[in-house]
């Protein structure tokens, strides 16, 4: 099969082949290709430079894990790490050795033009306090982004270009390729535009839960005092209802574990791009929905869940 054809191109030779998709990811090698002016992108060869820079910093992030931990900054609600710097700048120089134009926004700083076609965007660790506390619950999180002109320009008339439902999480851009790794338990989720799911090259789907009384739902909490009075209330209205309620750290993770079936929805009031832009598309590639609504200072409201309960859970209110 040509590794060199587009992905779309690809995947409808073999929609239904996971045994095919992980011999292309075994056989693609990463080129240098300039994606800030390449007009078509080679998914795969980048996917494939993101999964060894997302190993590389899972690796850091283990070589560290028993070291002192030394704090950058602490807010009320946060700790940042100096080894979230250095994660970042670990990815970033891999990413670039492939793709030295394609700008990269990240939780810990931007580089070049975000707002170029393509951009890599990056959670070095998400997860940072749980690592800290000793918790093995944090993730690598690198997503690719092309810029949608459609949206950039408000055309609500794209014909074919509708069924490109990749909303993930940005007014002028939308996720192509997400890769999400857990270092504590060697997990690695991957998928690109149009393709499956996949977890430790296995396809995953959501799971086939219609039922609120029989569902397991994780939340999130924002830091400010407006987002958790908004938050709390819902928070206990949900648990009553819900078999389960899981509050786990790591947007990454839970995003991987909506995909996978482990969580049925996964819901927070705000939210940054960097923790969900891989695992959005994570999500809507195994079957589900990732809803999203704009919040302040370019932050996000999302529900994500499999298809089946965002209704049921009745957000709205919490989403506002």
């Amino acid at each position: 099969m040509d590794t060199d054809k587009g992905f779309d191109a690809i995947y409808a030779d073999c929609r239904n082949c996971s045994n095919c998709l992980r011999t292309i990811l075994e056989k693609s090698r990463p080129r240098a290709l300039p994606l800030a002016s390449s007009p078509a992108v080679n998914l795969i060869a980048a996917q494939k430079t993101a999964i060894q820079a997302a190993k590389a910093a899972g690796k850091l992030m283990l070589a560290n894990w028993h070291a002192p931990k030394r704090v950058k900054a602490v807010e009320v609600h946060d700790i940042k790490l100096e080894l979230d710097v250095r994660c970042q700048k670990l990815i970033e120089k891999t990413l670039r050795q492939a793709y030295p134009e394609t700008p990269m926004l990240g939780e810990e700083g931007d580089s070049g033009d975000v707002n170029a076609e393509y951009r890599w965007v990056v959670d070095p660790i998400d997860g940072t306090v749980n690592y800290y506390f000793g918790i093995p619950h944090a993730a690598v999180s690198i997503a690719l982004q092309k810029r949608d002109e459609g949206r950039v320009t408000g055309d609500e008339n794209r014909g074919a270009r509708q069924t490109w439902k990749y909303v993930t999480c940005h007014a002028s851009h939308v996720t192509v390729l997400g890769v999400i790794y857990g270092p504590f338990t060697s997990e690695l989720w991957t998928t690109v535009r149009g393709g499956p799911t996949l977890l430790n090259g296995r396809a995953v789907r959501v799971s086939n839960c219609s039922k609120v009384e029989e569902s397991v739902i994780a939340m999130g909490f924002s830091k400010s005092r407006e987002n958790l009075q908004k938050s709390l209330p819902f928070l206990n209205r949900i648990s009553s209802r819900a078999r389960k309620i899981r509050i786990m750290g790591s947007a990454a993770l839970e995003l991987a574990y909506v995909a996978s079936g482990r969580l049925d929805a996964y819901i927070e009031r705000t939210i940054n791009l960097w923790d969900v832009a891989a695992g959005a598309l994570l999500v809507e590639n195994a079957g589900g929905e990732f809803f999203t609504l704009p919040a302040p200072d370019g932050k996000l409201r999302m529900c994500a869940d499999n298809g089946k309960l965002r209704k049921k859970l009745q957000v709205g209110s919490l989403l506002k």
